[in-house]
């Protein structure tokens, strides 16, 4: 962009916020200066405290949790087994539009680039439960029957507590 004089010794040029311009900037929050110490000073919650994990990391835990009991259970026919966690299942609007109610898990069978894999959509079963107790025992219960499908057994013959903790 030129200058509205046509003084051909003088230009302006504006850089194009999109390509970062020449020079590095610094981050607003690197720039301000942290007057009289009243700044954070470290994290806000401690990772030994049980707030500091998010409800995706306890999930996660829960789903773990599962898989280990069940592997220690049954042991070898579990080897190899995937557990997966994914916020929603695929293919969610359509399922809703048709009035289907939406699956808290599901399994595919091995294929040969890999294992057989156990999914948990993480939105649809926390919707499900309304404590902390029971989406641990839900949980629990969806891996139960995922995995009995993988094995071609009842869910009731795979883990003795399945559905018993309610």
């Amino acid at each position: 962009m030129q200058s509205s004089h046509h003084d051909p010794g003088f230009t302006v040029r504006l850089a194009d916020p999109g390509d970062g311009g020449t020079a590095k900037g610094k981050s607003f929050r690197q720039r301000r200066r942290n007057r009289h110490g009243r700044g954070l000073r470290g994290e806000l919650m401690l990772p030994t405290l049980p707030g500091y994990r998010t409800r995706s990391d306890r999930f996660d835990d829960f789903v773990l949790d599962s898989a280990q009991r069940l592997h220690d259970i049954w042991g070898k026919p579990l080897d190899g087994v995937r557990f997966a966690v994914e916020e929603i299942p695929p293919g969610l609007e359509k399922l809703v539009a048709d009035g289907t109610p939406a699956p808290m898990g599901s399994y595919s069978p091995a294929t040969a680039e890999e294992g057989p894999v156990i999914t948990l959509y993480r939105r649809v079963v926390e919707q499900a439960c309304g404590s902390r107790e029971e989406l641990q025992d839900l949980v629990h219960d969806v891996v139960v029957e995922r995995t009995a499908e993988m094995l071609g057994v009842p869910p009731e013959s795979l883990d003795p507590v399945y559905r018993r903790r309610y």
